[in-house]
């Protein structure tokens, strides 16, 4: 069920009426049911792996609530040795439940890319799974195990009702491809007895329609020229390569953000607030900014499960003290949280997907990282020179065009079917450019018209504005709140005529790019 299909809206429209409508010590049931219902209907077989991941949690969760009640619980005479003990258990609960999930993930999305590599290496003939892949498998997985991890420290007591635990983990708005969210910050609200607040309804219909004004207006037709372009890339020259990478870059931000848009405008509807997971990336100043802002519930899980841990543990802090000794310098302060970067961004990487060029795109985001806190005494060097302000608007253009750059280098490695194929395609662009391909006939042959590419621009200005307004600190709905009725009106009315004449006759649109994740 696509949330930019009719169906999902019937969907929603009927669960929202019967939601307000039954006694309120019901609703959360009809959440359970409903998110099920969503699942199941992009597979019945799959709703076994979310079962497995539910079940294992929720036996972990109780695991751990018992061990951490039996260590509160210890007199000041049983302390000293069987803490210890409590503590080595409870490490081996999360361990298992890690195992058990991960595992299974692994088994899901990288087993057969793995045995085809031992294939090859080793001469076997290891067996191939060819597992059908449940829709949003890592990110409940990566929910779920977040959720054992914050009863094993103990900021979070284990749900000991299963039905409710099962809610936590296939709220169905966020099932396709997040946010990530925290037991503390969602279950809560998805357990509250709450009322018809009008005002809540009118904010989640605005932001699902600017989810579809996103998904539909420009995802949908920039994604056809990467396809075109990605499809054939040696039939092109480095000017239509660079057009299909940026089509690709503006499809993945307009696709993922207004998929996201439609979650929790979903949910708003509901009454449950989502976590924020974009914050105008396009702003960004650096790279690890644009992290910061880009699926930031993915980035906050990494640093609190991988990063934190890493850095803060015996090894690495005995590597930050052997390199503050040895190395001199910046390099040597830096070697520890740098190395625990590193391996963040290439499990982001990896959770992309089971090949080189993911691997390689962890690495090249690691890398670009540290490089720029080894030469960031450099930068302010570079700005003392050219007498601009550390927070001039020239420097800060400057920063912005800058990451955008390195960001649109990398989409050429994750777009690419192959990571040669992407490195030839950025060699290409920059030996090959040949500028007047873009105004000849062959951005026509791309798979779009000349309706189509106006009405991308007019809508990626639209969004644009809209976003360098926030980033100015602008809260657009109580700007429109203030103005005129009719101002109201046209802000309504334009996104509502640009996506009924946009999406009509026989368009059907594709699947959200990170429900595949």
């Amino acid at each position: 069920m696509s949330f930019t299909s009719f169906t999902y809206i019937a969907f929603l429209v009927l669960l929202t009426v019967v939601y307000y409508c039954i006694p309120k010590r019901m609703q959360w049931m009809i959440l359970l049911a409903a998110s099920y219902v969503f699942y199941c209907s992009s597979g019945v077989r799959t709703v076994v792996y979310l079962l497995f991941t539910t079940v294992t949690v929720y036996a972990a969760g109780l695991l751990l609530g018992r061990l951490n009640a039996q260590r509160k619980a210890l007199s000041d005479a049983d302390k000293a040795g069987l803490q210890q003990r409590i503590r080595h258990r409870k490490k081996a609960v999360v361990a298992a439940a890690c195992v058990l999930n991960f595992g299974m993930l692994f088994l899901l999305k990288y087993w057969d890319y793995t045995a085809g590599l031992l294939d090859r290496a080793l001469g076997t003939a290891l067996p191939r799974l060819d597992l059908l892949m449940p829709l949003g498998v890592s990110f409940f997985v990566f929910q779920s195990v977040g959720y054992v991890i914050d009863v094993y420290r103990g900021k979070q007591e284990p749900q000991r009702n299963l039905a409710k635990l099962a809610l936590f983990t296939s709220f169905f708005p966020q099932i396709i491809q997040g946010p990530i969210s925290r037991y503390h910050q969602l279950a809560p609200q998805l357990f509250a007895r709450r009322s018809v607040d009008y005002e809540q309804l009118r904010a989640g219909i605005q932001l699902i329609l600017w989810g579809f004004f996103k998904k539909l207006l420009i995802a949908e037709r920039v994604g056809v020229v990467a396809d075109t372009v990605y499809t054939s890339p040696s039939s092109y020259p480095g000017s239509i390569l660079a057009l299909g990478t940026l089509a690709y870059c503006i499809q993945l931000y307009c696709d993922f953000s207004g998929g996201i848009d439609i979650t929790r405008g979903t949910a708003q509807m509901l009454g449950i607030e989502m976590t924020e997971n974009f914050r105008r990336p396009l702003f960004a100043h650096s790279l690890a900014d644009f992290w910061r802002r880009w699926h930031i519930t993915l980035g906050s899980w990494m640093r609190d499960y991988v990063f934190y841990p890493l850095s803060l543990s015996r090894p690495f802090g005995r590597l930050g003290r052997w390199s503050r000794k040895h190395i001199k310098g910046k390099a040597g302060k830096i070697l520890a949280t740098s190395l625990a970067t590193f391996v963040v961004y290439l499990l982001i990487g990896i959770w992309h997907g089971s090949s080189l060029k993911y691997i390689f795109f962890g690495f090249y985001n690691g890398i670009i990282i540290t490089t720029s806190l080894l030469l960031e005494a450099t930068f302010v060097s570079w700005r003392a020179r050219l007498r601009m302000e550390e927070h001039s608007r020239a420097w800060s253009l400057f920063r912005i065009a800058r990451t955008c750059v390195i960001v649109f280098i990398g989409r050429y490695i994750t777009r690419a079917p192959r990571l040669l194929t992407g490195l030839a395609m950025l060699w290409n662009t920059v030996t090959d450019f040949q500028p007047a391909a873009l105004l000849s006939d062959t951005v026509l042959s791309l798979g779009i018209g000349w309706t189509d590419y106006l009405i991308v621009a007019l809508a990626s200005a639209v969004l644009v504005a809209v976003e360098y307004a926030q980033e100015r600190g602008v809260h657009i709905r109580q700007w429109l709140a203030a103005r005129p009725p009719a101002v109201q009106f046209a802000a309504v009315l334009l996104p509502l005529l640009l996506l009924l004449f946009g999406t009509g006759g026989d368009y059907v649109p594709a699947q959200f790019i990170y429900a595949q994740f």
